[in-house]
């Protein structure tokens, strides 16, 4: 097939400078380029001029955002810089201090990178990876605990056929598991997506099951596997326990083997409690990753935003940069920080004490929003899910047999009680199951 000439370009950049990210381009992938050359680079080229007819915004006669009052009085930053559109790479400034960010949380990461490119949310940064990476029927290697919308976006909307294999064994990550799905797995080209903390068991890796993590994937790669490594990482930072591993996996993943292209997915929703802001970013990078390399990602990457979104919102980069900024930002963030820890030690708790109940077993959880109770055999999780509802108020989500808690957005005052009605549904629905097969 032919390409553009652009995508072209970009392509031979990748297969001299970074192999694995070259191997790794799905159809799509290969395709996708940023029109540099059209009228984005024209407009770029006109910057300044004196009489500028290249820009698609409709500007006052003072050269201003035509804005209206009603709309532009509600923020305090000028309307350049929130109104109009932004970079399909995110706003410059932003994109350099989330990438400095990423190597203060991450010191392991001793190695090139791309710089960050903003995304609209984790699931846009998905849908990017998805667009550079996946083809129709190529196997995703995947925990069999993970979020619902990787079903929908990568299964329904990219065709990839998810490769599970079973995430815990004796209250911690099933690294041997993992091993067998990488080894069966067909074909040289293999895709994982690992998300820690986990979305919906709250569970991020020890120290220990980390670097087990990384050897798996170093020793694959030395057996002639070309892996692409995606990391969701939506929840980075949220852990509440001594032992779990503090950085990504990217840290470690990004320099660990010429045959791993790493993929990090992360952002403001979560990391800085500005769900609805919709600032994520997109970040690549592998063994003797160059220069040229990494902006032709970058350029791939900008290029499907500018195909799909064409720019995220230029206000949200904006607020999301000037906290970033602030000189309260580290204090604000370690106090919302410790607020979750509270509810996740309640948890705790609650599942420690006296009223454990037999009717369900909690799965392994030491971080994030969440954590899963797996109902016993018998119950069935929808049905004790509409009874917690209707008798007594309380919302939860069912998954298969398993119930998610968000904990996350539970008062401290709420948790125990929330424990007591799921105990007396689950006592409720068994009672019932019994009398049912006796009769």
């Amino acid at each position: 097939m032919e390409y553009a000439p652009l995508a072209t370009e970009l392509n031979e950049i990748l297969e001299q400078g970074c192999p694995i990210a070259y191997a790794s381009l799905s159809e799509r992938g290969r395709r996708m380029y940023f029109p540099y050359k059209g009228i984005l680079g024209q407009t770029a080229e006109a910057e300044g001029a004196k009489i500028n007819a290249t820009i698609g915004i409709a500007l006052d006669e003072r050269e201003k955002p035509l804005a209206l009052q009603s709309i532009s009085q509600q923020f305090t930053h000028d309307e350049r810089d929130t109104l109009t559109y932004a970079s399909s790479f995110g706003k410059k400034e932003l994109r350099e201090k989330w990438h400095e960010l990423m190597l203060k949380k991450n010191p392991s990461l001793q190695t090139k990178t791309s710089v960050p490119v903003v995304t609209n949310g984790i699931t846009h940064g998905l849908d990017i990876a998805a667009t550079l990476f996946v083809n129709p029927g190529d196997n995703l290697i995947i925990t069999d605990k993970y979020w619902g919308n990787y079903k929908l976006l990568l299964n329904g909307r990219y065709g990839a056929e998810f490769k599970e294999f079973n995430t815990f064994v004796d209250e911690g990550f099933d690294t041997g598991a993992f091993t067998e799905a990488l080894v069966e797995t067909p074909g040289p080209k293999k895709i994982v997506i690992l998300n820690f903390p986990n979305n919906p068991s709250g569970y991020s890796p020890t120290e220990h099951e980390a670097e087990e993590i990384i050897s798996i994937l170093v020793r694959r790669a030395e057996a002639g596997d070309k892996l692409c490594v995606i990391l969701d990482d939506a929840y980075f930072g949220l852990v509440y326990q001594d032992e779990i591993y503090k950085e990504s996996l990217f840290a470690r993943l990004a320099s660990a083997h010429e045959n791993i292209l790493a993929v990090k997915l992360d952002g403001a929703s979560k990391e800085e409690y500005v769900w609805g802001l919709r600032v994520c970013f997109i970040t690549f990078a592998s063994k003797n990753f160059s220069a040229y390399a990494a902006e032709a990602l970058e350029y791939k990457a900008a290029g499907t935003v500018r195909a799909s979104v064409s720019n995220v919102s230029h206000l949200s980069q904006t607020a999301v940069l000037q906290g970033l900024n602030s000189v309260n930002y580290e204090s604000e963030k370690k106090e919302k920080y410790e607020l979750l820890k509270r509810r996740h030690e309640e948890v705790r708790r609650v599942l420690s004490g006296p009223e454990v109940s037999e009717y369900y077993k909690p799965l392994p959880f030491n971080a994030g929003y969440f954590m899963c109770v797996q109902v016993k055999e018998g119950l069935d999780a929808e049905e004790v899910r509409k009874t917690l509802l209707r008798d007594f108020d309380c919302g939860v989500i069912a998954t298969g047999n398993l119930l998610r808690i968000a904990y996350s957005s539970l008062p401290i005052a709420h948790i125990a009680p929330l424990f007591d009605k799921l105990n007396q549904t689950c006592s409720k629905l068994s009672s019932i199951s019994q009398v049912s097969s006796v009769v």
